[in-house]
C-alpha cells in the first residue's frame, strides 16, 4: 500500500481520512497537536511544526507522497523531498504562487487572467502614496487566512488600518456575486469540474456565511467562469484538488479572486450533494485511480457552524440535538474543544432540489444552533 501524509491535523486533514478508508493507503499525519481532529483517524501520528523544515523534510523522506489541509507549510522541505523523488500535491512550485497574494496576483496578470487591478505596498509610507486607487482591499501577501490579514482602506482616514508589510491594495471592484469551482487535475492531465458555487458572505467577520450549488448564474457567465478558472487551475500544471474563487460584476464580467490549492471549504458539500466527494477525489488524484464524477445528486446549501459572538471557552453545542432532526440536513462537527466569537466550528449540508426548502432549514438552523461556552 502506498504511504501518503498529509501536512496539518484539522478538521480538512479529518474528512480526508474519511475518504481514505475507501482505499488501499497507509495515512500519516503531521501536526503540532496530538488532540487535533485528525490525530486519531490515521494509521501513524508525528507531532510536529508543518513550518519547520526539519519536521517536515523527516517526516516526508519515507513516504510515497504527501499533500497539504493548508497552504502554511514550509516549502523548502518539500522542494528537497520532491528533489529526491517524492511526490507532492500541489507542487511545491504552486505553493510558493498561492501562498503568497502578491505572487498570486502576478501570476494572473503574466497569464492574463482577468482579476481586479491591484497595485502591491510594502509598508503603511507605500499604502499613503495609493489614495488615487481608493478605495481598496488592502491584503497582506503572506499569513492572512478565514479573513483575518484583510483590510478594507475607504479613503485617507483608514491607512492607518492597512499593512506594514508586503500587502496587495486591490481596487474595490462592484459585485452582484461571488462564485467558486473546485477543479481536480489528475496525474494525467485529466480534468474534472465541480459545478460553480454561490458564496454569501458574513460581512461583519469577512468569512463565509453559506453557499448554495448550483450557483445561480446565466449560462454566458458560467462558460466565462468555467473558462478563467480552468486556465488558472492548468497554467499552474500540477496535479491536485484547487478552488477558484471569483467575482462576478453587475455587467457579467468574471474576475478571479484567490485560489486555494488543497480540499477547501468551497467544496465542502461534495461530501453528501456529489458523487464523488472533493476528498475522494484527491485520494483518486493520488492513487492515479480514473477522476471521480462530479456530478451533483442533488442541489445543496452548505452553512457553517460559526463561535457565537460573546463567548469563549470549552464548546457547547445549543439546539444540536433538536436541529439533528431536521431531514437531509448533515452536521459536521469539527471537535475543536474551545469555542470563540467567529471561529469555524463545523457545518451542515442540507440536501433538496426546492431552493426554498434549502433556505428555510438553513434560516432553521442559523437561529436554533448556537456554540457557545459552558458556565
Amino acid at each position: 500500500m502506498q504511504k501518503i501524509g498529509i501536512l496539518g491535523g484539522g478538521q480538512l486533514g479529518r474528512m480526508l481520512l474519511q475518504a481514505a478508508a475507501n482505499y488501499p493507503v497507509t495515512t500519516y499525519v503531521l501536526e503540532n497537536d496530538a488532540h487535533s481532529p485528525a490525530a486519531h483517524l490515521c494509521h501513524y501520528f508525528t507531532k510536529g511544526d508543518i513550518r519547520n523544515f526539519d519536521d517536515v523534510y523527516n517526516f516526508g523522506k519515507d513516504l510515497d507522497a504527501i499533500t497539504i489541509e493548508i497552504e502554511n507549510v514550509n516549502i523548502e522541505a518539500l522542494e528537497k523531498l520532491e528533489q529526491e523523488g517524492k511526490v507532492i500535491f500541489p507542487k511545491p512550485a504552486v505553493l510558493k504562487i498561492i501562498c503568497n497574494k502578491a505572487a498570486q496576483k502576478n501570476y494572473y496578470t503574466e497569464h492574463k487572467i482577468p482579476t481586479s487591478p491591484y497595485v502591491l505596498t510594502h509598508n503603511i509610507d507605500d499604502l499613503a502614496q495609493q489614495t488615487e486607487f481608493l478605495p481598496a482591499v488592502h491584503k497582506l501577501a503572506e499569513g492572512g487566512y478565514d479573513g483575518k490579514g484583510v483590510q478594507v482602506i475607504n479613503d485617507e482616514s483608514d491607512i492607518a488600518k492597512g499593512f506594514d508589510a508586503l500587502s496587495v491594495l486591490e481596487k474595490k471592484v462592484n459585485i452582484a456575486k461571488e462564485i467558486a469551482m473546485m477543479i481536480a487535475v489528475g496525474v494525467d492531465g485529466k480534468i474534472a469540474l465541480y459545478p460553480a458555487v454561490e458564496m454569501v458572505f458574513d460581512t461583519s467577520l469577512n468569512l463565509l456565511a453559506f453557499q448554495l450549488c448550483p450557483a445561480e448564474i446565466s449560462k454566458e457567465v458560467y462558460y466565462k467562469a468555467e473558462a478563467i478558472a480552468l486556465a488558472s487551475v492548468k497554467n499552474l500544471n500540477s496535479p491536485g484538488i484547487f478552488a477558484v474563487e471569483m467575482f462576478v460584476t453587475p455587467d457579467g464580467d468574471v474576475l478571479v479572486n484567490e485560489m486555494a490549492p488543497r480540499v477547501h471549504n468551497s467544496g465542502h458539500h461534495t461530501i453528501e450533494a456529489h458523487y464523488s466527494s472533493q476528498f475522494d477525489m484527491l485520494w483518486r488524484i493520488m492513487l492515479q485511480y480514473p477522476l471521480g464524477s462530479t456530478d451533483p445528486i442533488q442541489s445543496s446549501l452548505m452553512q457553517n457552524i460559526i463561535g457565537a459572538e460573546g463567548y469563549s471557552g470549552a464548546a457547547h453545542y445549543e439546539g444540536l440535538e433538536e436541529m439533528l432532526k431536521i431531514e437531509n440536513a448533515f452536521f459536521h462537527i469539527y471537535g475543536k474543544a474551545e469555542t470563540k466569537p467567529g471561529r469555524k466550528m463545523g457545518h451542515v449540508t442540507i440536501v433538496s432540489n426546492e431552493k426554498a426548502d434549502l433556505l428555510h432549514k438553513a434560516n432553521r438552523i442559523k437561529h436554533n444552533l448556537s456554540v457557545v461556552s459552558k458556565k
